[in-house]
């Protein structure tokens, strides 16, 4: 395999495709969404260990409480467990744990163990681990306007909006797409903005530090141009 040249700062990836992953196995999709949490930490220590400093994942988003009760229920618990299950090995690996995404819905103890949490890993950490929770691109833009206009500021620079957004940290250089889906579902709207976009047929679950690895070697073959243009000679 080739070296990766390029390893970018910070990379967003979409979670996709755990429900028809469990599907096609003749399981339930929560049988999807614990394989795609044993993804998560391959990736995740992959990730430092290569060098990516930020990781942004779409765990559940706003439009998931459209889902049944029981599927919903059953990633209130999934995330909680995780959040129980990860912390030694978050400590031991550096990774700082950070969520974005609104409260309103997530029960008390759940908030409660997401703080705790990012409390404990915030003191010596060399990646963060940013999980979408509860996210909604749209419902972040709307919620730093109110901040905006509850704090009386007017003529806002792209620069200050972004600290109004739910977590300050760089924008992604990178989006990943599992399941083959060619669409942002309302995921990091502002952020993204100039992020180089992969797309994959695997479902989440299939997604492993090979698979990572295909992914940021052609991430490294780009040439970022921010809406410039290169010299042509």
């Amino acid at each position: 395999m080739e070296k990766i040249l390029n390893v970018p700062n910070h990379v967003a990836i979409i979670m996709d495709g755990n429900g028809r992953w469990a599907k096609n196995k003749n399981k339930p999709r929560v049988f999807g969404h614990k394989a795609g949490a044993e993804t998560l930490r391959k990736i995740m220590e992959y990730s430092r260990k290569i060098g990516i400093k930020y990781l942004t994942v779409y765990a559940f988003s706003t439009e998931n409480w459209k889902r049944s009760k029981e599927e919903v229920d059953a990633l209130m618990f999934l995330f909680k467990n995780y959040i129980k299950l990860e912390k030694e090995n978050l400590l031991k690996n550096k990774i700082r744990f950070m969520v974005s995404g609104r409260d309103e819905g997530v029960s008390k103890s759940l908030l409660e163990a997401i703080k705790e949490l990012e409390e404990v890993t915030s003191k010596d950490y060399e990646m963060t681990l940013n999980i979408a929770f509860n996210y909604g691109g749209r419902a972040e833009i709307t919620d730093a306007v109110n901040k905006i206009l509850k704090s009386g500021k007017e003529n806002i620079s792209e620069d200050e909006f972004s600290k109004y957004l739910y977590n300050d940290i760089p924008d992604p250089d990178f989006l990943i797409r599992t399941s083959g889906e060619f669409r942002i579902s309302n995921f990091l709207l502002w952020q993204i903005a100039y992020s180089e976009i992969y797309i994959t047929d695997k479902y989440w679950p299939d997604f492993n530090e090979e698979e990572m690895e295909k992914a940021l070697l052609d991430y490294s073959k780009r040439e970022r141009r921010f809406g410039g243009r290169l010299d042509v000679k």
